[in-house]
């Protein structure tokens, strides 16, 4: 009875209500932050629409090489003075090593670039180099560290962390960096190189950023090197492997060894991708006939985009409510009470692990570990730059299909995969990109299965070209499936379809 009574009493009601409120503000970060990355992404597809790409595209479309000489600044001692000793709050000595730090990428700018490093678990001589890339354009791939593939998650006391089981690290050295400058730590002298980034010049950095980087762990330039990340990925990744391509050929030497790509829920072509968004919204149920037939009528996904098919675009953007469109299926309720913080299911998945990441990431003892905001710069660290945005996004193909196609014919491993449940970059979006690129079918669509004996997804092979889709994943797969997207990613590094 007295605890009854207690239940009643004004101290109860009013810690009900701040537990509500806390929900609350969690939920509404599900938009604000784990979403972010789709959100920038959403932002910049829809800033497409009223702009002329076409001159700007014409000249992307040339040669990847680098158009200015590589700057490559001296490396002695830098990768001793990078290692960290142990980050803030880790569970226990690491039983891999790890660095962090600046590399510059243009001295007269002074522009530097921020990276992470976590070398392999066990015998990381023998694994291979793979660099992970976040998209945006403007978010920062230590948000994919922290939040889906790297060796530590923030608990939610912003303190200490946890270790992920599913870390690709696993299997592979895993590096993360932080580009165009502007995002997350990386920085430039020269803030009007802020407002002059576009995909060629994050290319042409990410490419001096690895020269330099190899010339600090010259021990990794012989290594198989993958690329890997998601999202507008799908320009920064073949972007950056048509670089180093071209490169190689130039200097008639391997300078780095790529061998492979993976890419996740693309964004790969403007007028596929919101074809293909519109046809998810109706395939799964989220507008009306009316508003598809409308968009069907109206929209000829040709590079223009007239009135009529804007107001039917927007009409069907109203249709599908207040959703969280990186997961379509994201619960509108959350236990705030849970002990616990999970990464392993679309419905334990922390709406609040990006709060928790951003404020672990702004502390000065964080910094000083990861060897960070060494110059102490004006904007806190965000997932999202807000430096960087869509409207000072200055060049970006429109298609990224023929850099895909040179890729293939390169004969450099190439995999896109989709997590079924985003409506960002849809896995309609992919089918209809690789329908237009018209690659030979080496092996029929199977179902494909995880370690749990689940089904993960479903996998088709094409001649030069891998996909597969991974189910009950959003559009950061490794969030919401864990286990499923480290099956599949051991699976492209040992260039095998995965199981069946």
């Amino acid at each position: 009875m007295a605890s009854s009574c207690w239940r009643c009493s004004p101290l109860a009601s009013k810690i009900r209500r701040d537990a509500f409120a806390i929900q609350l503000f969690c939920l509404i970060l599900i938009q604000a932050s784990l979403a972010e990355e789709a959100g920038r992404l959403q932002e910049f597809s829809r800033s497409r629409m009223v702009m002329h790409h076409d001159r700007i595209d014409n000249e992307m479309l040339t040669s990847w090489s680098m158009d200015h000489p590589i700057y490559v600044g001296p490396q002695d001692g830098l990768k001793r003075v990078d290692k960290i000793s142990e980050l803030p709050g880790q569970p226990g000595k690491a039983v891999f090593d790890q660095y962090a730090g600046y590399v510059t990428v243009d001295a007269t700018a002074g522009k530097a670039l921020f990276y992470y490093f976590a070398e392999a678990a066990e015998e990381p001589s023998t694994k291979p180099l793979v660099l992970w890339l976040n998209g945006g354009p403007g978010c920062s791939s230590l948000g994919g560290a922290m939040l889906e593939i790297g060796p530590f998650f923030v608990n939610r006391d912003n303190k200490t962390l946890s270790r992920n089981k599913y870390a690709w690290n696993n299997v592979a050295n895993m590096l993360f960096l932080e580009s165009p400058a502007g995002v997350g730590f990386s920085y430039s002298n020269r803030t009007s190189d802020y407002d002059n980034t576009g995909d060629r010049s994050t290319a042409a950095d990410a490419y001096t950023f690895l020269i330099n980087w190899l010339e600090r762990f010259p021990e990794y330039k012989g290594h198989s090197f993958f690329i890997t990340g998601e999202s507008y990925g799908g320009h920064y990744i073949p972007q950056l492997a048509n670089t180093i391509l071209s490169n190689n050929k130039i200097m008639n030497i391997t300078m780095i060894n790529l061998k492979g790509v993976a890419i996740g829920n693309a964004y790969l072509d403007d007028d596929t991708n919101t074809r293909a968004t519109i046809d998810y919204y109706w395939t799964h149920a989220m507008i009306s006939k009316e508003t598809h037939n409308a968009v069907q009528e109206n929209c000829s996904f040709n590079g223009t985009y007239t009135g009529l098919c804007r107001t039917a675009i927007e009409a069907a953007n109203n249709e599908k409510g207040l959703i969280d469109q990186s997961n379509i299926y994201a619960s509108s309720c959350w236990d705030a009470s849970a002990s616990q913080q999970h990464h392993a299911s679309v419905t334990n998945t922390d709406p609040c692990a990006s709060y928790y990441m951003q404020s672990y990431l702004n502390r000065q003892e964080v910094q000083r570990a990861f060897h960070a905001n060494t110059t102490g710069l004006k904007q806190p660290w965000l997932d999202c730059s807000h430096i960087i945005s869509p409207e000072n996004w200055k060049d970006a193909q429109l298609s990224m299909l023929p850099s895909i196609q040179q890729l293939i014919s390169s004969g450099v491993r190439t995999w896109l995969y989709s997590g079924d449940i985003d409506a960002v970059c849809p896995v309609t979006s992919t089918m209809y990109s690789l329908d237009i690129l018209g690659l030979q079918i080496n092996s029929s669509w199977r179902a494909w299965y995880s370690d749990d004996d689940e089904v993960g997804g479903y996998v088709l092979e094409y001649k030069g070209l891998v996909f597969a889709t991974v189910r009950g994943a959003g559009h950061m797969v490794p969030t919401y499936q864990p286990q499923r997207a480290l099956t599949l990613f051991s699976s492209f590094l040992q260039g095998k379809l995965p199981p069946e």
